[in-house]
């Protein structure tokens, strides 16, 4: 079982920064791989960064590539969203996601355990 908790939201105005942190609770988190999806009103939740268990490799959609940056640090049970150059369509909800498995995970259904989510909101 692990157990998710976001932090790190709020307002910006457009071409600022914001990181997001996911703490996790529970010995195993070093053994899942961690993505952050984010949701706007009315639509499903949408990776846009992904990182392997040990950190070795990432993944991030091509609409945040270059500005996003996804890290862990699993000593200290952490994973990180690093977003800079924000823009107005980057206003959602985020959540981060743990998941057990090898595939699939570009797909929320990916994905075994939620946190509740950071609002960020970008204003232009």
């Amino acid at each position: 079982q692990v157990q998710l908790v976001e932090s790190g939201g709020g307002l910006v105005q457009a071409g600022g920064s914001l990181r997001l942190s996911c703490v996790a609770s529970g010995r195993t988190f070093s053994s899942y791989h961690i993505g952050w999806f984010r949701q706007t009103p009315g639509n499903e939740r949408e990776l846009s960064a992904a990182v392997s268990w040990s950190g070795a490799t990432t993944y991030s959609v091509d609409s945040v590539k270059g500005r996003f940056t996804i890290s862990r640090d699993n000593a200290k049970n952490t994973v990180y969203l690093q977003m800079n150059d924000l823009k107005p369509e980057d206003t959602a909800v985020y959540y981060c996601a743990a998941s057990s498995r090898a595939y699939g995970l570009t797909y929320s259904s990916g994905y075994n355990y939620w946190g509740q989510g950071t609002q960020v909101t970008v204003s232009s």
